[in-house]
């Protein structure tokens, strides 16, 4: 019976320790289970991620007629290397050894990288962006030796990545800008230093992937299991051509260092279109040596956007707007039954220089008496200040005002795809400035008409000039003609500029018979009499305005520093482009057989000349004008040279008003 007694209480014991031996197995396999797989996947794997690539920027191949568009990167990501270490597996015996080897190859401090190896750590990065070739060479090295020693062989291991590279090198350098070398840790996302990469910023980014490797001699990095896969950024195919980039970038350096000026920009807008072909300046900005420039405040001026960022006042090229303006005004009063302020024909007196709060305006030459066209061509002060006078008097101030905003889009941004755009600046009857001062008094629409007084940019400039040259419509300008994203080989285009719809909803902001008589003056100025011989593109018609504009300085205009430019348009029956030449600060002085080297018709008239001229070339563009070339060329025929007779008409009568006997 005592023995019964005691083998039911070993049977009952027996079962209870499988019991409790069971419910342990539960409670790890089953409630715990995740818990202890995690630990053991931490101890025996380890997670890197997979990295995406950045969307990438494309140039505008499909600018030449004829021609198909065959994508080109203006950038592109480069695969480059992180080598990082598990200093835990590695017996201390041998740090010194691969310490001293990897120094040799990597060419970096032995001392610093043994340091690494002392870390208590299970992955240290010992170097970031190392090319293939380096790649290559410590693989060969550490293989063998891994194999050797006994090592796990991804004791130490590579991280794939990519790097911006730049194969134009420096061109469209401050409109693109580039991304820091550290990139955010969390999400792998690069870091935009501006312009383009910025703003596009949210299209550009990815999504990284993840790889599962594990930590054992028989499983190194090329055979972990991708767990997600990465998803690339969306592409940005642009409006710019890298051909006209590279024709503007190198004669607006050529431009810069002739007029001896502290720098100088270029803009190429569409005129229909208002796609930006090209937008150059110098000095200029280097993307892969972004840490120098940002690191130096002299060269850190060469990371922004000229065209878009720096406003100035624009001297005499406003001139064409005052007259087209003038002739809106007298459209304005036909519709009210009232009489016109003028007519562009008029025998207007130009030298009596006193207006009401503007006294002692003057040219730069004395003319008696000029009609539009020859104010156009001579730039007169005084024949502008004629007309905003009765447009004030007859029409107010507001209506003025108003005419410069929404007829030319001054004093508003174009919300052109960069950051930091500037809007520039229209002064505001009954605005006050900070310090009390009106921004609007009795001489602010004699100072607007020749361009003082208003602050405006290089591609409000042209824009506005693009009125003239597209039949009457204000563009919206745009450097992005489509953004697309490539996902499992299916396109998805997540923006399109080149949708007609868009270019259809451009309003249309003056009659075409203004167009064609502001033209008719425009074309006078790059020939004989007018202010920018030097800017006639020889074999093609061109329109365009000179502007020497002042500097303020200390609250003063200077009379040496000069921001001075030429605006214009070619060919002028079918514009290919509106080009837009500025030049900061030209020497201030006299060129023997030149002329004066501050003015706009002498820095950035043969600028205009040269780019208009190669990339009319480069477009395939046929000549418009055969016989226009100089005097003594073979080619050059006096009665067939367009604009050649009413040139010599047109300096007839001014001589037969001006000339005194």
């Amino acid at each position: 019976m005592r023995n019964n007694l005691r083998l039911v209480f070993f049977a009952i014991g027996l079962f209870s320790l499988f019991a409790i031996l069971i419910i342990h197995f539960y409670n790890l396999q089953v409630i715990e289970g995740e818990k202890w797989s995690r630990e053991a996947r931490r101890q025996h794997f380890f997670i890197v991620s997979e990295p995406f690539l950045r969307g990438t920027f494309y140039s505008n191949t499909a600018i030449k007629r004829g021609h198909p568009e065959i994508p080109l990167k203006l950038v592109v990501d480069i695969e480059k290397f992180h080598l990082f270490i598990d200093p835990e597996t590695i017996p201390l015996t041998l740090k010194d050894s691969i310490a001293k080897t990897l120094a040799e190859l990597l060419q970096e401090d032995k001392a610093h990288l043994r340091a690494q190896l002392d870390r208590k750590t299970r992955n240290r990065r010992l170097a970031m962006w190392l090319d293939k070739e380096t790649h290559d060479a410590i693989m060969k090295w550490w293989q063998p030796y891994a194999r050797r020693n006994r090592i796990p062989r991804n004791a130490l291991y590579f991280v794939s990545d990519y790097q911006r590279s730049y194969p134009f090198g420096k061109m469209l350098g401050a409109a693109l800008h580039t991304v820091q070398q550290i990139k955010d840790e969390k999400t792998g996302q690069s870091i935009p230093t501006g312009g383009l990469e910025l703003s596009c910023n949210r299209y550009l980014t990815g999504k990284q992937g993840k790889r599962r490797l594990m930590r054992s001699p028989r499983n190194s990095l090329e055979t972990g299991e991708v767990i997600s896969s990465p998803k690339n950024g969306a592409d940005v195919y642009l409006t710019i051509n890298h051909c006209l980039q590279a024709i503007a970038e190198e004669e607006i350096t050529k431009g810069v260092k002739n007029c001896k000026a502290k720098s100088g920009w270029a803009l190429m807008l569409e005129p229909h279109t208002g796609e930006i072909l090209a937008m150059a300046q110098y000095p200029d900005f280097s993307p892969s040596e972004y840490q120098r420039y940002f690191g130096d405040p002299l060269l850190m001026d060469n990371t922004r956007v000229k065209s878009i960022q720096d406003a100035f006042e624009p001297g005499s090229v406003m001139k064409t707007i005052t007259v087209a303006i003038a002739l809106k005004a007298n459209k304005e009063l036909r519709d009210r039954g009232e009489k016109e302020i003028f007519l562009p024909e008029d025998k207007i007196p130009t030298t009596n220089c006193h207006f009401r709060g503007r006294k002692n305006l003057t040219d730069t030459h004395l003319h008696y008496f000029l009609n539009m066209d020859m104010a156009v061509q001579k730039s007169s002060n005084i024949y502008v200040a004629r007309l905003v006078e009765q447009i004030v008097a007859r029409l107010g101030d507001e209506w003025y005002k108003n005419a410069l905003h929404s007829y030319f889009g001054f004093g508003e941004k174009t919300n052109i795809e960069l950051p930091s755009e500037s809007k520039g600046l229209v002064p505001t009857p009954g605005k006050k400035h900070p310090n009390g001062a009106l921004e609007w008094s009795v001489p602010t629409p004699f100072s607007l008409a020749m361009g003082h007084n208003i602050l405006v940019t290089s591609l409000q400039l042209a824009r506005a000039s693009a009125v003239f040259a597209n039949g009457g419509k204000l563009v919206n300008p745009t450097l992005i003609r489509k953004i697309v994203r490539n996902e499992n080989g299916c396109e998805e285009i997540l923006l399109d500029n080149t949708r007609p719809e868009r270019m259809a909803a451009f309003p249309i902001v003056m009659e075409k018979d203004i167009i064609d008589r502001v033209i008719q003056a425009m074309k006078f100025t790059t020939k004989p009499g007018g202010t920018a011989r030097r800017g006639d593109v020889l074999g093609y018609t061109e329109a365009g305005k000179t502007g020497t504009g002042q500097k303020i300085i200390n609250g003063v205009y200077s009379q040496t520093l000069y921001c001075s430019s030429f605006v214009g348009f070619t060919p002028v029956k079918e514009p290919a482009f509106v080009l837009v030449v500025t030049m900061d600060e030209p020497e201030y002085g006299y060129v023997p057989g030149v002329g004066k080297n501050h003015m706009g018709g002498t820095c950035s008239a043969p600028v205009f000349r040269e780019i208009a001229r190669r990339s009319l070339e480069y477009l395939g563009i046929p000549l418009d004008d055969p016989h226009g070339y100089p005097v003594g060329d073979p080619r050059y025929n006096p009665e067939k040279a367009d604009y050649a007779v009413e040139t010599r008409r047109l300096q007839e009568l001014y001589e037969k008003w001006n000339v005194k006997h």
